[in-house]
């Protein structure tokens, strides 16, 4: 299979099991770009790695200095067999050619809950905004029933905020953590969102105070925004 280039992946696709979520610093936005450029030419140069992975993307952190990579797959084992098989000579090429690079950490999701686009509505994501909650011990019913209690805070809002897309809730596999991998319009949307009365998106409520109340809740990474860098899935050729 050959490397097709894509505009966007889509997180809510039925065959992906597993999402990979990792975050690299690579220090400055020059970096940033010649990351991606290594990362295009590492993988157009070799067939795709393995049938189990569904897609690969990268995204620019806003920060000017971090890469997040977002990848689906079929299953644990496909990852695993990537790893022992086709990683380590992508990232020692990678590597060469911007030397330094931290890889932060990663962390396994599946996607759990998804508030979708309306049909018909063609708007492109220009912003992602990734926003981490963790708990403090694996609870996988909590981590659930969490995201539940965002859906029931979002259902009592009369007007979603202008420029959102969709939200895609994602929990992991040890069950510590969600991230929320929005799709926005544009960061000034999703800017201009969080400057509305309230904590974060969302109008002032019993419901959205549970929320940043929730039993458990520690914390999180907070909130990311991110522009579209690369996206890859496997072509159909060779």
């Amino acid at each position: 299979m050959t490397t097709h280039f894509t505009d966007r992946p889509d997180p809510a696709r039925d065959d992906a099991r597993l999402a990979k979520v990792s975050t690299w610093n690579v220090g400055t936005q020059r970096r940033q770009e010649e990351a991606v450029d290594a990362i295009r030419k590492a993988w157009e140069s070799r067939e795709w790695p393995h049938p189990g992975l569904l897609s690969y993307s990268v995204w620019a952190g806003e920060d000017g200095a971090t890469l997040l990579h977002y990848s689906q797959w079929t299953g644990e084992q496909d990852y695993q067999d990537f790893v022992r098989e086709g990683r380590d000579i992508r990232n020692a090429e990678i590597d060469a050619a911007v030397p330094g690079i931290e890889r932060l950490e990663l962390h396994t999701y599946e996607l759990y809950r998804s508030g979708l686009r309306a049909a018909g509505d063609t708007r492109e994501a220009g912003c992602l905004v990734i926003v981490e909650a963790e708990f403090d011990g694996p609870d996988p019913a909590r981590q659930r029933a969490w995201v539940d209690t965002v859906f029931e805070a979002l259902g009592e809002e009369a007007d979603l905020p202008a420029g959102g897309i969709a939200a895609h809730f994602h929990v992991s596999t040890d069950g510590t953590r969600v991230i929320n991998y929005a799709e926005w319009e544009s960061a000034e949307h999703h800017i201009a969102a969080l400057a509305a009365p309230g904590d974060g998106v969302g109008s002032p409520s019993p419901h959205w105070e549970r929320v940043h109340t929730y039993p458990g809740m520690t914390g999180g990474g907070g909130v990311h925004r991110y522009t579209p860098a690369l996206s890859m899935e496997p072509g159909m050729g060779g």
